[in-house]
């Protein structure tokens, strides 16, 4: 059988994004980039809905037609014991119950983190605030362009703590704090609303830099983010 191709950068970007950094079976949700990893690495496995070939779980659920298995919709984020639940038993796992966990995953994730809609802008900010308060003692400590405590190398102890960090700490904290503001849109004024499409960008970037491999396309963090909602 030929090898298969790699999937593209912007589909597993994608599927990233969309899992926020967390297995996307509801009854799970385990963090992707595990603490006890030291954040170096991710557990997350792209599982197939339908497979390639007429063989694997729920192949009886192909639609008729054109069909990519390697296309966004067909992909779902999973960690490695999920993954292996789902395709030992295909026939508790079908398709449609497994579009509906991605459909419903940030959602989930919300309520387990317990992201709500806020009454007012106050609430608002104080959530997000509490959220990257972190990222920037982290940002501070050990950013290799703006860091004040070392020389960036990259096989300095200070860079790999970054890089650890950026997976573990940085990016849930991120997909968070976006979480947060989506919930709440309805409060922004239409600069915000600019702001966090900015902002958008830059985790876009982030990922694609730290999960995807793919470096140089990142901007620069929006310093309108440090007053949103105030």
């Amino acid at each position: 059988m030929a090898d298969r191709k790699a999937l593209p950068v912007a589909t597993r970007l994608r599927l990233f994004s969309e899992a926020a950094g967390y297995c996307q079976k509801p009854e799970c949700l385990d963090a992707l980039f595990p603490v006890e990893l030291g954040g170096d690495k991710h557990i997350a496995e792209m599982a197939h809905v339908i497979p390639h070939g007429e063989a694997g779980p729920r192949h009886g659920d192909r639609p008729a037609g054109d069909f990519d298995p390697d296309a966004f919709e067909n992909l779902i984020l999973l960690c490695p014991t999920c993954h292996t639940k789902i395709d030992k038993d295909p026939v508790g796992f079908p398709r449609t119950i497994l579009l509906e966990w991605k459909q419903n995953h940030l959602a989930n994730l919300a309520s387990q983190q317990g992201i709500r809609t806020y009454e007012d802008r106050a609430q608002v900010r104080a959530a997000v605030v509490g959220v990257m308060a972190e990222n920037k003692a982290i940002w501070d400590k050990f950013a290799p362009e703006h860091g004040s405590e070392f020389e960036y190398d990259p096989e300095s102890e200070a860079s790999q703590a970054w890089r650890q960090r950026m997976r573990s700490v940085i990016l849930p904290n991120h997909y968070h704090a976006q979480a947060i503001i989506k919930a709440n849109l309805g409060l922004a004024t239409d600069d915000e609303r600019r702001t966090f499409a900015e902002y958008q960008e830059h985790v876009r970037g982030l990922s694609e830099r730290h999960v995807c491999g793919v470096a140089g396309r990142a901007i620069r963090f929006p310093e309108t983010m440090e007053g949103i909602f105030s």
